[in-house]
């Protein structure tokens, strides 16, 4: 996208490592230019241990807004001024907003984000789901928490870890819990949250013979948009949710938070889908746990 900058420009950004794979430079940018808002997004290289001197580095050249990625998350939400409840709850941040005392305000959007693509994309509505969410990552506790938060009625966690699962269920209050297999027969939103289907495995985080066509199946992992678990759940006739609405949606809250901007959730959805169905000859996706959320 060629666009004029000058000394007025703002700079926005995220950090992580490896952070070259970003998308998220592809959907602030969208959004900048459909809002004819005069910033520019970059990714920033810091190495695992550095986090806390590039918020200095923040302060300091007056960036006006940063998402945090892998595997930062957690050192920034150590390193800020103030935490949201939320992100003080998850113990992980990945969207800092400058406040007007310049202190500098740590979010977490992950949730939220993934809670929007199914009222906004889907309309599904969330209020007395029976949940069962596969993982219990950094993304798992994120989904886990904000769809206990959003009126889901049950929250059932399923992690090869059973104490890594209780303590992502803890998340979801009195309405969290272990799971099961057995959770996934009675389920009305399966959620995967593992790294499993992720670019050209073929493989599936659940028996899909399990899947109903009154089911909704949604997978946070975008590489590729269409999973083998969407695959099978399409096939199966359940309405699918792929990981393209949580990306998006968790950015969109980020932009609104730094520019005050409702924003253009359309532009962003399809610079973003182009660059994933397109994506150049030298990308190179991470081997982290799951796709970039920052």
């Amino acid at each position: 996208m060629a666009r004029s900058l000058s000394g007025t420009t703002r700079l926005s950004g995220v950090i992580g490592s490896p952070v070259r794979h970003s998308l998220s430079p592809t959907l602030h940018n969208a959004a900048f230019q459909a809002c004819g808002i005069d910033w520019v997004y970059l990714a920033f290289e810091v190495a695992d241990g550095d986090a806390a001197a590039a918020l200095t580095g923040m302060r300091a050249l007056g960036i006006a807004g940063l998402n945090v990625t892998m595997p930062h998350k957690t050192a920034v939400a150590r390193a800020v001024d103030v935490l949201t409840p939320t992100a003080r709850l998850l113990d992980a941040v990945n969207c800092v907003v400058p406040g007007d005392d310049a202190r500098l305000v740590g979010h977490n959007t992950d949730g939220d984000g993934f809670v929007a693509s199914l009222v906004v994309d889907h309309d599904i509505e969330t209020t007395g789901l029976r949940v069962v969410v596969l993982g219990a990552g950094g993304a798992a506790r994120s989904v886990v928490h904000a769809l206990a938060e959003a009126g889901a009625a049950d929250v059932a966690v399923v992690n090869r870890s059973p104490a890594r699962a209780a303590m992502a269920a803890r998340l979801a209050g009195h309405v969290g819990r272990l799971g099961d297999e057995s959770d996934l027969r009675r389920a009305d939103l399966v959620v995967n949250a593992t790294p499993v289907g992720m670019g050209d495995s073929g493989l599936l985080p659940m028996d899909i013979g399990l899947i109903r066509p009154d089911m909704v199946v949604a997978d946070l992992v975008y590489q590729p948009l269409e999973t083998p678990l969407l695959v099978a759940a399409r096939a199966a006739g359940a309405v699918v949710v792929d990981g393209l609405g949580m990306l998006t949606h968790q950015a969109a809250l980020a932009f609104s938070l730094w520019t005050h901007t409702p924003a253009p959730l359309a532009a962003m959805a399809a610079a973003v889908r182009t660059q994933l169905l397109s994506p150049p000859s030298h990308y190179d996706p991470p081997d982290a746990s799951l796709p970039d959320r920052g």
